[in-house]
């Protein structure tokens, strides 16, 4: 069900803005042009907030409707609902509509419950890693959710990459990207450049030598990818304070995870650089989000336009609010990124129903799909195999999968979409990682839920090798 069929019932955001603003029912009410009783019933949640309503709100009080949305907080029904099935709650059996109306109606407690449950899990690895156990969560899973929670979009980044890559256009105009790169670095910080076979490389695709200054490549990166690491390189050259001190603004708990962050905004950087916001955002939008085009525009490869697209949240130059997520054969998951509200399992794979895992049985092309996660929203999806990088006798090439996808509503804006019926379009239901779906029977089921108990019958057999009881 699309969104703007749905009723939404936003009054714990409502109040939330009305008191953040120091506003009475009364004061609002006159400015929204409606009786205070409305207002009253609004913020009780006995009436649903119409779309002209939205529309005043965000005339009076310049609000931002995607984060007034009910996904606005980081404390999405899917994320409680992973908190939840953690066996900590065992036996509680918390019903999907109570935490739906946590996340909708209250969202201050709920992002305080998410709180305290992340630092509750972070106290337990700390525990299990200090006493020998296996940990939880990663400094890896650290910056993906600090990089979710700014929803992948870091403007301060989009700003400097814009006047570095209009200050190396200026400076050779005409030249190859990496000339001019190669350039910059070479005048502005006597900083060579030196392209080296892959066996004296050894494990390295890109290496930096602070005492002779010089960038060392590896004869294994394709075109694309050296573009970016002279980016990465004048990322880090030209603005190393910045991305120092945003990182450590992040207030992450250690050493090791700050240093990943960095590295992360440094790409992010480096991504600025090449394709700097307006002319991708505006690219993007007149070729219908045509990652051929939009490669073929910015010498970049088919995953670096796609990790660019899930950061164009501009205010005044939004782009389709993209996620993406990338697999290998094996199912294991490398980048999680979302610009919108996509479901992500913060822990185990991807549903086996979602194309994403069949693009690899066709290497090279686009594969589409609509799906339909378990909160009934629907989205557009497109998947493609990429290259590895830094390749070698054990890989085989394609061996990776991206998969981009938005709500369906946007659909219409993609050139990937055209010849589609959108409008009573082939949906495939999917859901998020076995352990934590509820779907009932699935015939893709690895592992059952962990939070729901096995219905065995030795006299009956299911599509599903864990059959359990539905959710009421």
């Amino acid at each position: 069900m699309e969104i703007a069929d749905r009723k939404l019932f936003l009054g714990g955001r409502l109040k939330r803005l009305r008191r953040d603003l120091g506003l009475s029912q009364t004061a609002m009410a006159a400015d929204l042009g409606v009786s205070p009783s409305y207002l009253n019933h609004i913020e009780r949640n006995q009436r649903p907030v119409s779309a002209q309503l939205l529309l005043k709100l965000a005339d009076a009080y310049d609000v931002d409707l995607r984060t007034f949305g009910p996904t606005g907080g980081p404390a999405t029904e899917a994320t409680l609902s992973e908190a939840f099935a953690d066996p900590m709650f065992t036996g509680l059996a918390i019903p999907r509509h109570e935490i739906v109306q946590m996340a909708e109606d209250q969202p201050a407690v709920a992002d305080a419950v998410l709180r305290l449950y992340r630092a509750f899990s972070d106290r337990r690895t700390r525990d299990r890693a200090e006493s020998g156990a296996a940990g939880d969560e990663t400094p890896a899973d650290r910056v993906r959710e600090y990089v979710q929670s700014r929803q992948n979009h870091f403007p301060e980044l989009d700003a400097l990459g814009e006047t570095l890559a209009a200050a190396l256009e200026a400076g050779t105009p005409g030249e190859t990207f990496e000339s001019r790169a190669r350039t910059r670095l070479q005048d502005r910080h006597g900083l060579s450049v030196r392209t080296l076979p892959a066996d004296v490389m050894v494990e390295w695709t890109r290496r930096y030598d602070p005492h002779r200054k010089r960038l060392l490549l590896s004869e294994t990166l394709g075109p694309s990818s050296r573009a970016f690491a002279l980016a990465y390189q004048l990322a880090l050259s030209e603005h190393d304070a910045e991305l120092a001190a945003l990182a450590a603004s992040a207030d992450l708990p250690d050493d090791a995870t700050r240093r990943l962050l960095k590295v992360s905004l440094a790409n992010t950087l480096a991504a600025a650089i090449l394709m700097p916001y307006a002319a991708f955002q505006t690219a993007a939008e007149a070729s219908g989000y045509d990652l051929a085009r939009l490669q073929a525009r910015f010498g970049v490869s088919f995953e670096q336009a796609a990790h660019r697209l899930t950061t164009l949240s501009r205010p005044t130059a939004r782009g389709v609010p993209f996620f993406l997520m990338r697999v290998d054969q094996a199912g294991n998951i490398s980048k999680r990124f979302a610009a919108g509200p996509f479901p992500f399992s913060r822990f185990g794979g991807a549903c086996p129903r979602w194309r994403l895992h069949s693009a690899f049985r066709t290497p090279g092309r686009i594969v589409t799909q609509i799906i339909e996660t378990p909160d009934g929203r629907r989205w557009f999806t497109f998947a493609r195999t990429v290259d590895r990088q830094g390749q070698d006798a054990f890989t085989e090439g394609q061996d990776l999968a991206i998969g981009l996808g938005c709500e369906l509503r946007h659909a219409h804006r993609l050139i990937h979409a055209r010849g589609l019926d959108l409008q009573a379009p082939e949906v495939t239901p999917i859901g998020p990682a076995c352990r934590l779906c509820h779907r009932h029977p699935c015939a893709e089921r690895a592992a059952p839920p962990v939070d729901r108990p096995l219905t065995v019958d030795d006299w009956a057999k299911s599509v599903s090798p864990y059959p359990f009881a539905p959710v009421s």
